[in-house]
């Protein structure tokens, strides 16, 4: 299968899963549920109804430090790991071959052999592009390798539960020792190296973490571990006494499908519900459902400024581009501005809500991230780290074109229907 790019097979097969079984598929039964507008967040009732709703509850004494691209993100994350002296956790969906791949293979195969315990999930579909011999060159030295959600037809339930394959996990978390944790976009794939410099090389964020919250993380990676593996991890290798590191206010939260959990899609309709300044939301894939866009036009209504980055011409999902497109109309009426990255493909996924409220890590503004994919998020309440992150927004930004309800409207004919033809598939995008 090497020839064939098998994530195109598992998602034709996933569709057609969907069409000839509707039932099996959670997105049939739509949540319709609301978030009015009732307090800001600065109002302490913003905090208290975050910890609980989306748990576990915001911890103080973080410190979280931002990496941009993969020149500051792949040192950082390979420095972390060649100090391990107790225990590497590794989750990625994307882990292709190259030298990326390479350089992280050999550095945690050097661990494990150090007899560090090294635990490492890949998403089945997300590494289908990985190179055998870094599987080997792991898994020789001592790393455990689970798979997330492999396509093995003889494995007990497969077949009466097809739509198993459509459910992923997107997260990537890597913590180490149980004390320094990393999250964000970026995947083990050379498209991620260098500094966006070119078309071949991504734009995107991640985040290395200190302090109370590194716990959670390690959480969220062991509610995978457990459904890949069975194991449970636990003692001062993994949850270590941690001591205040810094002074941002963060939680991580966890989202998946299997828990019924649709905590990534509640968390982004609070905060923009709970606007009263400023949304400024960069997202790799934003296609707005019903629910989404009616939140959004909401907060506009109410005086509420929003700025959106997605991808503009350099994009690795050409449907996804034409489906989110169908919104914009109307989110460009109420006085919302979008604007599409030009260099390179815009991989990022971050929010900053009032200059105070943000939220990094893997998931999306849509209905995979929303309703079917494993993702995690650090949210941090803290002015000054979301004056760090409107800096890098107003970078990308300034890198960006603002699009216009006129420019829409000259869009060539075939991408109009594009954009019309891919309609009704945008639940499953």
């Amino acid at each position: 299968m090497d020839k064939i790019d098998i994530g195109y097979f598992v998602g034709a097969a996933s569709l057609g899963a969907m069409l000839l079984f509707p039932g099996c598929t959670s997105l049939q039964k739509r949540e319709h549920y609301r978030v009015k507008h009732q307090y800001s967040t600065s109002d302490p009732q913003f905090e208290r109804t975050m910890d609980n709703l989306l748990g576990p509850a915001l911890t103080n004494g973080n410190k979280v430090t931002t990496l941009r691209n993969g020149d500051e993100i792949f040192p950082a994350m390979l420095a972390a790991i060649r100090s391990a002296k107790r225990s590497i956790d590794f989750e990625t969906y994307i882990y292709w071959r190259g030298e990326v791949g390479r350089r992280f293979a050999e550095a945690l195969a050097e661990r494990a052999r150090a007899h560090v315990a090294v635990h490492v999930i890949l998403d089945w579909q997300g590494t289908q592009k990985m190179d055998r011999g870094s599987l080997k060159l792991m898994e020789d030295a001592g790393v455990e390798v689970a798979k997330y959600n492999s396509l093995k037809p003889l494995q007990p339930g497969f077949w009466y539960r097809p739509m198993r394959i459509n459910n992923r996990t997107h997260r990537k978390l890597l913590i180490v020792d149980g004390k320094i944790g990393f999250t964000g976009g970026v995947g083990i794939a050379d498209e991620w190296d260098g500094h966006a410099q070119d078309p071949k090389h991504w734009r995107d964020n991640h985040y290395r973490i200190e302090g109370p919250v590194v716990g959670e993380l390690q959480a969220a990676f062991l509610d995978n571990w457990l459904r890949t593996n069975g194991s449970v991890l636990h003692g001062n290798d993994y949850f270590p006494p941690l001591s205040a590191a810094g002074s941002y206010t963060a939680q991580t939260f966890k989202s998946s499908q299997r828990g019924g959990s649709e905590s990534a899609r509640l968390m982004y309709l609070m905060s923009i519900s709970s606007a009263s300044k400023s949304v400024r939301l960069a997202n790799a894939y934003f296609v707005p459902d019903k629910l989404a866009i009616d939140t959004f036009l909401e907060a506009a209504r109410r005086g509420v400024k929003i700025e959106i980055i997605v991808p503009g011409p350099h994009i690795d999902q050409k449907a996804v581009r034409a489906a989110s497109r169908n919104s914009w109309p109307k989110l460009l009426e109420a006085g919302i501005r979008i604007y599409e990255y030009q260099p390179t493909m815009f991989h990022c996924k971050y929010m900053v809500v009032d200059n105070l409220w943000t939220s990094v890590g893997s998931s999306n503004f849509d209905s995979r991230s929303f309703r079917l994919n494993a993702e995690a998020n650090l949210n941090v309440l803290n002015a000054d780290f979301a004056a760090q992150q409107i800096r890098v927004f107003e970078k990308d930004k300034a890198q960006s074109k603002e699009i216009t309800l006129e420019m829409l409207k000259r869009r060539p004919i075939w991408d109009k229907l594009m954009n019309k033809a891919v309609t009704p598939l945008k639940p499953e995008l």
